[in-house]
Parts: C-alpha cells; structure tokens; sequence
C-alpha cells in the first residue's frame, strides 16, 4: 500500500512539472510576440518621428523673404511690379519654377506661376529694370497673366539658371508682374495683398496700399 502511494505522488510531480513547462513556454512566447511588436511600434514611430522632426525643421527655417517691391506708373497707373525676393536665413535651395504667387487688389485674384520663357540672366539688364524686354507673360484668353517672369539681381554661384532656376543663400532676383494683365493696372490708394509660395518653407508676404497719387515714375511700394 505504502509503494502504490509512493508511486502516485512520484506521477502527481512529473504532471505538475509538465504543466508549469507549458506554462512557462507560453509565457515566453507571449512575451516575444509582444516584445516584437512594441519594438515594431517603436521603430515606426521613430522613423514617423524623424521625418516629422525634418519636415517641421524645412518649414520653419526654410522660405522666401519679401525684400521690396516697386512699381512703375504709367499715365496714371501701375502697370509693372518688380518683387524683390531672397531666401531666408537659413533656407535650403528654392525652386522657382515650382513657386507660386498669389496676389489680389481687393477685387480680382490671380495666381501666377514661372514663364519658362521669362528669365533674364544676372549682367544682361542694360541699367532699366522695367524694359519691356525684361517682363514677358503668357496670358489666357481673356488677356488675364498667368505668369511673372524672373530677373536675376545676384546670383555667385550661378543657380538660378533659364532651366532650372534655383535660388540659395545670398541670392537675389526680381520677379516681375504685369499688373495691367492681371487688373488692368493699379490705381491709386489700391490695396494689394497675396504670397510668394514656394515648394517648402514659409511665403514671402505682399501687402501695400498705392499711393493717393502718382508722381514719379518708379514707386517704392512695399
């Protein structure tokens, strides 16, 4: 009787060590799987992370400036305006024929993109920066522009080039609107306001009020 007891415990033990073998072995496999998906989690919000971080970094630090803006009266109205833009500090290389200017006087909207045809090399103004040579437009059917053209003031590495014009630190170009094309001129104490958008980064700001009158034949605007 006492060797049939002995026996029953001796199996009682090996099915208890079997079942806490399982047990173990199941909880390994469950830790894995979950130590594999936290580690995937991880992994693809760091990658999210990074890209959001650079992003954000290209957008706060890159962009346009506005440094100028003058326009050229004709018999009574603006019929020219030269935007004086350059990166800001900072920026990383703009592409010019991926910007976009959205400009309004308070009556009609016009959103312009680059004339591939309109570029003027730095060195080939003659001394007139509103010769009309300098401002060739594209115009839809009902004589609306739907282009400005670039003038390039400073340029030392040569970037902003008639195919690819791309502007770096210490660059400086015009771009150029024909306002008679886009609202059929500028009127005096007009108020005129819009963005020079690039491909990434923050707008150079356009916002002046024309003079309550014309008297000379170049204003300084904004």
């Amino acid at each position: 009787m006492g060797k049939f007891i002995r026996i029953l415990k001796e199996k009682d033990v090996g099915s208890i060590g079997i079942g806490a073998m399982i047990v173990f072995i199941a909880m390994v496999l469950v830790a894995g799987i979950a130590a594999s998906v936290l580690i995937q989690t991880s992994m693809n919000l760091e990658s999210q992370a990074m890209a959001t971080g650079q992003e954000t970094t290209a957008e706060v630090s890159s962009g346009l400036a506005v440094v100028n803006i003058e326009g050229y009266n004709s018999s009574g109205s603006i019929t020219k305006l030269a935007i004086g833009i350059r990166p800001r500090a900072g920026s990383a290389d703009i592409d010019l024929s991926e910007t976009v200017i959205e400009i309004s006087d308070s009556a009609t909207k016009n959103f312009l993109v680059w004339n591939t045809s309109a570029h003027t090399a730095q060195g080939a103004i003659s001394g007139d920066l509103f010769a009309n040579g300098l401002y060739s437009f594209s115009y839809e059917a009902d004589g609306h522009a739907t282009n400005f053209s670039i003038i390039v003031l400073e340029d030392a590495d040569g970037s902003c080039g008639a195919t690819t014009p791309v502007i770096n630190s210490g660059d400086l170009v015009v771009l150029g609107i024909d306002t008679d094309a886009c609202f059929g001129g500028l009127s005096p104490r007009a108020d005129v306001w819009g963005l020079v958008m690039p491909e990434e980064g923050s707008p150079g700001v356009i916002n002046f009020r024309c003079p309550a009158s014309y008297t000379d034949a170049i204003l300084e605007l904004q």
